[in-house]
């Protein structure tokens, strides 16, 4: 799945990150860059195993520049540098983790001194449940790369704590939990890849309660209430996506109200968040097991979302783990 672990420090206030910004402090008033409007900056962090790499790569894949384990002393440099360089380099992403021993704890203060340069950084944070992020780094026979001599937990424990404040301020968190690679470069290259990465931009994710409600979710809708197609012995192997089962789930008494109430909802709240400078928003629609009800809302929920004008898609988190 995600990047293997390595080894690697973390220095809580690194010397450099310290003396680069005090150098700099002399010369925030000068101006801003030539060339910031015009550079689309993101930066990628979280926490060891949760897919950064994939990350990175799926950010190359539509176009952009790809700076990995930057020193984040270096990032406002990097920015600049990019908006001077121009062509693809105006598209820079840069991926910070706890490799580099450069990387302070104060990641939040980076991402300002990018702002106050006329930078417009967008922060995307991936994260993964403890158990999960265990498994992966069991799986590669790899130590976390701040446990120490202590336990696994302990390392991701440490780091959590570390990238708290950082997560809180993230524009975009991705939960991996349950996605895999292939998963997670497609979330990562819709939510990019498309010419106005500065518009709204909506997940409507299907789910099943019985795996747990998404962590990222923005809106919570449970599609529980209608009949269930699984006690249809004609439909129960088929899913949400066939039209056998959607017509019998948007048929049942409700379903209609249901979606249209909803599709309204996001729609009377897409200017604010645009406003409020979200540009990502996930709502996730859950039934028992997340193959039927769901999956048929989702699609519907997504295809009316799409035709007031709003860029949606749906995915489907538990399609095919029954």
């Amino acid at each position: 799945m995600p990047e293997a672990p390595v080894s690697g420090g973390l220095t809580a206030a690194g010397t450099a990150a310290d003396s680069t910004a005090a150098s700099r402090a002399g010369t925030a008033s000068e101006g801003t860059t030539e060339g910031t409007a015009e550079t689309t900056l993101v930066v990628v962090t979280g926490v060891s195993g949760g897919g950064r790499s994939t990350v990175a790569r799926a950010l190359e894949n539509v176009g952009y520049y790809v700076v990995d384990n930057l020193p984040q002393a270096l990032m406002l440099d990097m920015a600049e540098l990019a908006a001077k360089a121009g062509g693809a380099a105006r598209r820079t992403a840069m991926v910070l983790d706890v490799r580099s021993r450069a990387f302070s704890t104060d990641l939040v203060g980076a991402i300002r001194e990018l702002k106050d340069r006329g930078f417009s950084p967008r922060v995307v944070f991936v994260d993964a449940d403890d158990e999960v992020l265990i498994r992966r780094f069991e799986s590669v026979r790899r130590s976390h790369p701040l446990q120490g001599d202590g336990r696994l937990a302990d390392g991701i424990a440490v780091e959590r704590g570390l990238l708290e404040e950082a997560r809180d301020q993230a524009d975009v968190i991705i939960d991996t939990s349950h996605l895999n690679v292939n998963q997670l470069r497609r979330r990562i290259e819709e939510l990019f890849g498309g010419e106005d990465a500065r518009r709204l931009r909506l997940t409507v994710l299907s789910f099943g309660f019985k795996y747990g409600l998404p962590p990222d979710a923005d809106f919570v809708l449970d599609a529980r209430f209608l009949p269930n197609p699984y006690w249809v012995p004609e439909l129960r192997e088929n899913t949400g996506r066939d039209e056998a089962v959607s017509s019998y789930v948007l048929g049942q008494e409700g379903a209609e109200a249901f979606v249209g109430t909803y599709a309204d909802l996001v729609n009377a709240t897409t200017a604010g968040f645009e406003r409020e400078g979200k540009r990502y928003l996930t709502v996730a629609v859950g039934c028992t097991g997340g193959k039927h009800r769901s999956v048929a809302i989702a699609e519907e929920l997504a295809a009316r979302l799409r035709h007031s004008g709003l860029a949606a898609n749906a995915q489907h988190r538990d399609l095919g783990r029954e």
